[in-house]
């Protein structure tokens, strides 16, 4: 009888789960943020374009013509020619994929790790707490670029080490949101009442308080796909990201910087393409903030 009672004010005491329980209604919030529907129709978009465009694209990233050297937007070339005659538009296509891949894996990696620290610094607390978070503050008193930009110049220069760069310096961000809502669930009774009926952590952890900090997980790693981008194209632009002639779109805005009083084409759509890419993934995490947000009213 007694166990009965128990499980009953588990159950009655557990709060509202904030995971996306409700496709529909989840949905029918997105729609009402204009932002957020351009964000993620355009994400959608890009994702598609990546994976497809490679294989449409009617000349060769690599692809050069001298005699179309520098030439302005036609129907032949559609954003132009490059300095060595490549289609910049089939470059900028091809450049997606690669651009995608550093945002979402770097993202991917900080996100795993960061959520594991973080959790565990805040379940676990005293010690292990203050070892974890102190070392969250020593990479945090570093600006994300700067620190990037440290990691990349004693790695080397190359995507591989552009994404290492970028998910090194996501982590604190990720492990100090993970930490304050951990902070917040296990402060709650059905936590207590699980402890009491002798769940282990690791089942308190995984089963009963991460699924109940998805939330801000989920909106982190969108706006953090945005911030690796950018930083993935900044460490390119100055040589030491992607390497020439890679079509990345970081490296390509800094080969059109010698030709932006000549031939502004260049380097005008690759950093129009960034701008894009970013402020879609920027829009569309503010949208699922407010879908995902437990104190928004329906």
């Amino acid at each position: 009888m007694t166990q009965e009672v128990t499980n009953d004010a588990t159950i009655s005491n557990q709060p509202p789960n904030p995971r996306i329980n409700n496709w529909k209604t989840f949905y029918r919030k997105i729609r009402k943020n204009r932002g957020a529907m351009v964000g993620g129709i355009l994400i959608v978009v890009f994702i598609i374009v990546a994976l497809i465009g490679p294989y449409v694209t009617p000349y060769g990233p690599y692809e050069q013509d001298y005699s179309v050297r520098l030439d302005n937007p036609s129907a032949d070339h559609w954003f132009g020619a490059d300095h060595h005659g490549r289609d910049i538009f089939s470059r900028i296509i091809h450049g997606m994929g690669i651009t995608l891949y550093i945002g979402f894996l770097s993202t991917f990696i900080s996100a795993i790790i960061g959520t594991f620290l973080g959790i565990i610094s805040g379940y676990y607390g005293k010690s292990t707490d203050a070892i974890i978070m102190r070392i969250m503050d020593v990479l945090l008193a570093f600006p994300g670029i700067l620190l990037a930009l440290a990691i990349v110049s004693v790695l080397g220069p190359s995507t591989q080490n552009v994404i290492i760069a970028v998910a090194i310096f996501s982590i604190p961000v990720f492990a100090r949101i993970v930490r304050g809502s951990t902070l917040s669930v296990k402060k709650l009774e059905y936590i207590d009442a699980q402890k009491a009926l002798g769940a282990s952590d690791f089942r308190i952890i995984f089963m009963h308080i991460f699924p109940n900090i998805t939330s801000p997980l989920i909106v982190q790693l969108t706006l953090s796909v945005a911030t690796a981008i950018l930083t993935a194209s900044g460490l390119s632009f100055i040589g030491l990201g992607a390497q020439p002639p890679s079509p990345e779109w970081g490296a390509m805005l800094s080969d059109g910087r010698n030709y932006i009083f000549d031939a502004g084409h260049v380097a005008f759509f690759p950093g129009l393409m960034i701008v894009i890419v970013v402020l879609a993934f920027n829009i569309f995490g503010d949208g699922l903030r407010d879908a995902l947000d437990p104190k928004m009213k329906s």
